[in-house]
């Protein structure tokens, strides 16, 4: 049996506008919280699709296959989860038009676009133990509570945070 498409949705909290590149950075997906719709990622649910996939990670917009909207540069799995890094393409229409809505708040989701490859009850809960991940998408409306999505860090920021740490261990 062939597993069905599935998706999930996550709100993001959005600190500061997309940076001048179009870039964000944040969580699509969080290990071991119940989603509304009662299913709960397990830790490595995502390690054989990132590591054998041969094509990337799609970048959508409200999962329309016609509709990408960006590049996610880095999708890796850390202790909390799906952690995410990407550029909205701000030289598309639909791109430049979800990175206004981010800065206005008025979009609050994200969700990723998957097939469960295995799966096991958990009481109520559905546990997604192997997830083949399709797509991450900008949404309306989230279904999972506490994934997040920020602005990325610019590489000028993160010099000045280095130079910074490197000066106060002088005085340490």
């Amino acid at each position: 049996m062939t597993p069905t498409y599935e998706t999930k949705f996550a709100p993001l909290a959005l600190t500061a506008t997309p940076d001048r590149h179009g870039r964000v950075e944040g969580y699509a997906a969080l290990f071991g919280e119940p989603d509304r719709g009662g299913d709960i990622v397990a830790p490595g649910a995502f390690a054989e699709t990132l590591r054998a996939r041969t094509t990337s990670v799609k970048f959508l917009w409200q999962h329309d296959p016609a509709q990408p909207i960006g590049i996610w540069d880095s999708i890796v799995e850390d202790q909390r989860g799906l952690r995410v890094r990407g550029r909205l393409l701000t030289t598309l229409k639909q791109g430049e038009e979800a990175a206004t809505l981010l800065a206005a708040g008025a979009l609050d989701g994200l969700s990723i676009g998957f097939r469960t490859v295995t799966a096991e009850r958990a009481g109520p809960h559905r546990r997604l133990t192997r997830i083949d991940l399709w797509e991450i998408s900008l949404v309306t409306f989230p279904m999972a509570d506490s994934a997040r999505l920020s602005p990325a860090q610019s590489d000028d920021a993160a010099a000045l945070a280095t130079a910074i740490r490197a000066a106060a261990s002088a005085f340490a």
